[in-house]
């Protein structure tokens, strides 16, 4: 690990102008590349004290052993030179798009005698009509199979047309219709040509003349009694019509764009793009990318737009790109499109209307291609290995921890706290042993103080466990299964397996907390690690420094995993008893009084409300409600503090009892709380 203070350059060597720095390690191979409007602001960010660098940072500059730098005129010179820099090294502390494929255009041979459809990758060439990208290569070959039955167009290679031309026989396409047979002469070249035009018209969106022509032909075909021509000419709307269909009109007013979006994590962040072309979408391609430098949505965008452009010129830079975030600076980043265009392009974050709505669309496909990622990774053995013995190597542990159970606390403003337990075997979840808690020792909010108490509690079940044989119920005995402690079976379950490592959701207070919990209990052979959320660093106990894993750990990724499932967990458990809480009546309390006859109750005096201020004679009156039961209910009413009147904090009226015993508004949501967007601020 190299100090940084062992190559930063003298004051004053360091340009005050444009330009792009390249950072080298030891072997003088490129670790990073950036670009700076000021080279000297930029670099003398990577020289400051180290614990004030982001982890990511820090582990690049202590990896690094030189630097050096070129001056450039301007941003855009810079932007296009960190474009280049970027593909010539593939430094690895750049963000990497793990598909960076050429993505398949359906391509024209416009500048040949007889011109071609085809598929074409890579460089594109001059005299060649393209459209696209497309994501996979056989959308191309669907949509060219719908319409060479209406365009004609020859599609073979030039050695097939070469042999049809010396034989005088066209191939199988030309025997069904797919092809006008140029290569025997059944077309002239110009006629070839026309049909490639059309072709080419009908894929630039011009499809509305070209189908009401096709439509008229066929009912003057049909007028003049050539029935078979008629047919054939509906046949070839139908086809049209379903190669229109592969391309849904979004845009109403024809419009040329590229829709980026971003979806992303601590870790990593999938970028999808759709390319409309005339108002429809042509194609849409994707990559994820792991977050190996600190990095904003807006840098992401950046990156994104080097990817998809830094080789395209003319036509394939749209004129408008949508994205999710702009650049900072914007400016340079625009003038750099224009120029790859050679007209001015747009690139703006959508407001309202069409472009807005499938902007959204665009953001759900990045979502979903974010957590298939992450789904394809968890399943892998290999992969879910290599975490393991990552988490074992950087906790020092003596083997990989198979079992991990993760802790967290959850609470809205200090009320209805409860914690939750997942676990994790071999890497994967286990759902049938997650377990969830009341904290009960106090009231109030101290998450430290409620860590000590679920850990306690849940490893004195598991002491109690190795004590005895047989069953065994506690005060918590909701926590456990109605099987009791082993399955039929008879194998042992709920608390009754120890942990190999124990994560609780926090830093130092939360860890130590847990730690003190198991010595109290005499337990000293459970690994205890925290996660903190704002760096995700992992704290031990006893560490007065974090230990920091490298972004592109297997390993922080199975532990942020772990962590985000148990704080999804506690959460969902402590909204489930909130809203069982605001629903609760002086009914629930009643013994013996069953969900049949609560709502009998109700049924009869049509509200709580009412009900308590009915008199016992009265109460008898709903079938079902014997006096006893009636004297038992009204003396429920008569213990129970009067509620005080639901306001609406939105209008300020006060609101009048529901049906089924809660004020009305949202069910299970307090009505005097806030707004739902501000409650679930308040949550943790």
């Amino acid at each position: 690990m190299a100090d940084p203070s062992s190559y930063r350059p003298r004051p004053g060597q360091i340009p005050d102008s444009p330009g792009v720095y390249r950072f080298r390690d030891e072997h003088r191979r490129v670790i990073y590349v950036g670009k700076a409007k000021s080279l000297r602001q930029r670099l003398a960010n990577y020289f400051q004290d180290l614990a004030g660098l982001h982890p990511r940072t820090r582990t690049m500059v202590t990896t690094a052993a030189s630097v050096e730098w070129t001056v450039v005129s301007t941003e855009v010179e810079a932007l296009q030179l960190e474009y280049s820099w970027i593909k010539e090294y593939d430094p690895r502390f750049n963000v990497k798009y793990r598909d960076d494929k050429s993505y398949p255009y359906l391509a024209v041979t416009m500048n040949e005698q007889f011109p071609r459809v085809q598929v074409m990758r890579g460089h594109k060439k001059k005299g060649v009509r393209y459209f696209g990208p497309y994501g996979h290569a056989w959308a191309i070959r669907d949509t060219v199979d719908l319409l060479l039955r209406v365009f004609p167009v020859r599609t073979c290679s030039a050695g097939v047309f070469k042999n049809a031309a010396r034989t005088d026989r066209p191939c199988l396409l030309g025997y069904i219709g797919k092809c006008s047979a140029p290569c025997v002469g059944r077309v002239s070249p110009e006629e070839h040509r026309e049909l490639a035009e059309e072709f080419c018209d009908f894929m630039a969106g011009r499809t509305g003349t070209y189908l009401r022509r096709l439509e008229k032909q066929m009912m003057q075909a049909a007028d003049e009694m050539e029935y078979e021509r008629a047919a054939r000419l509906r046949d070839d709307i139908e086809a049209l019509k379903k190669a229109m269909e592969k391309n849904a009109v979004v845009l109403a007013d024809a419009t040329d764009a590229d829709l980026i979006a971003v979806a992303e994590d601590e870790l990593e962040a999938a970028v999808q793009i759709f390319h409309v072309r005339g108002g429809r979408v042509r194609g849409q391609r994707g990559w994820v990318t792991d977050k190996v430098e600190e990095i904003t949505t807006g840098a992401l965008v950046e990156h994104a737009l080097q990817q998809l452009y830094g080789e395209e010129t003319g036509d394939s830079v749209p004129k408008e790109v949508l994205v999710p975030a702009l650049p900072d600076p914007v400016e340079p980043v625009q003038e750099w499109l224009t120029t790859r265009r050679g007209s001015n392009v747009s690139l703006r974050i959508p407001q309202r209307g069409d472009k807005k709505a499938l902007m959204e669309t665009v953001q759900r496909n990045a979502l979903q291609a974010l957590a298939l990622h992450k789904t394809k990774r968890a399943s892998d053995l290999t992969t879910r290995s290599r975490a393991l013995e990552e988490i074992a190597d950087a906790l020092d542990l003596d083997s990989a921890p198979l079992r991990i159970e993760c802790y967290d606390i959850s609470h809205l403003q200090g009320d209805d706290v409860v914690a939750s337990m997942v676990v994790f075997e071999d890497g994967l979840q286990r759902k049938g042993e997650y377990r969830r808690f009341q904290i009960r020792g106090f009231a109030g909010q101290d998450d430290v103080r409620s860590m000590h108490e679920v850990i306690s509690r849940r490893f004195k079940r598991y002491i109690a466990e190795k004590e005895k044989t047989g069953e065994w119920v506690d005060e918590d005995s909701q926590d456990l299964s109605e099987n009791g402690l082993k399955d039929d079976d008879g194998r042992p379950k709920k608390f009754a397996y120890p942990p190999q490592l124990v994560v609780v959701d926090g830093g130092q207070p939360q860890v130590a907390a847990a730690k003190r919990a198991l010595d109290e209990l005499g337990i000293d052979d459970i690994a205890v690690c925290g996660l903190a959320k704002r760096l995700e660093e992992v704290w031990l106990p006893g560490e007065d420094d974090p230990v920091v894993l490298p972004r592109t750990s297997e390993g922080l990724y199975l532990l942020q995993r772990v962590r985000d499932e148990a704080h999804r967990f506690a959460i969902t458990y402590q909204r489930t008893k909130r809203a069982k809480r605001f629903r609760s009546s002086p009914l629930d309390d009643v013994p013996g009084l069953g969900e049949t006859r609560k709502q009998a109750l109700i049924k009869h005096f049509g509200s709580v409300k009412k009900l308590r201020s009915a008199t016992i004679d009265q109460i008898c009156e709903v079938p079902g409600i014997g006096r006893k039961t009636a004297e038992t209910i009204a003396a429920a009413f008569a213990q129970a503090a009067p509620a005080a009147p639901a306001v609406n904090t939105a209008t300020g009226e006060i609101m009048e009892d529901r049906e089924d015993g809660a004020p009305e508004g949202a069910p299970g949501e307090p009505v005097t709380a806030g707004t739902p967007d501000e409650r679930r601020g308040q949550e943790t």
